[in-house]
């Protein structure tokens, strides 16, 4: 998978969109936009990273009954963090400002994930 083109692409798709990063294989790879200082340190991010992965394996657990889980959205006072899945465990992170379009961005993720997930 093309984690650098799928990160720019991202990041391009809105001027809202603060991080993304891909984790894929226990490898992220991630890119800040420039300019935006990030909140958490590198270290924080990953733990971030590793709780998000473990409730990530938490919602498979319903989908035979509920469907397969699309995207996770937490909201907090200064982002909006959401999570997609791709490919066969890995993960899309991406936050956002909280006066973002968050459902729109959503769907303009979904759609780069889908262009290179195919």
């Amino acid at each position: 998978m093309e984690y650098e083109k799928i990160c720019d692409e991202i990041l391009g798709c809105d001027k809202k969109i603060r991080y993304v990063g891909v984790y894929d294989y226990g490898e992220l790879h991630d890119k800040m936009r420039p300019g935006v200082e990030s909140f958490l340190s590198r270290e924080e991010t990953e733990l971030s990273l590793s709780q998000a992965v473990y409730r990530w394996s938490t919602r498979k657990k319903t989908s035979d009954k509920i469907g397969k889980p699309e995207f996770a959205l937490a909201k907090y006072e200064k982002i909006y963090r959401v999570t997609v899945p791709v490919g066969g465990a890995g993960l899309i992170l991406f936050s956002t400002e909280v006066d973002a379009n968050v459902n729109e961005i959503i769907d303009k993720v979904i759609e780069i994930k889908n262009k290179y997930s195919e």
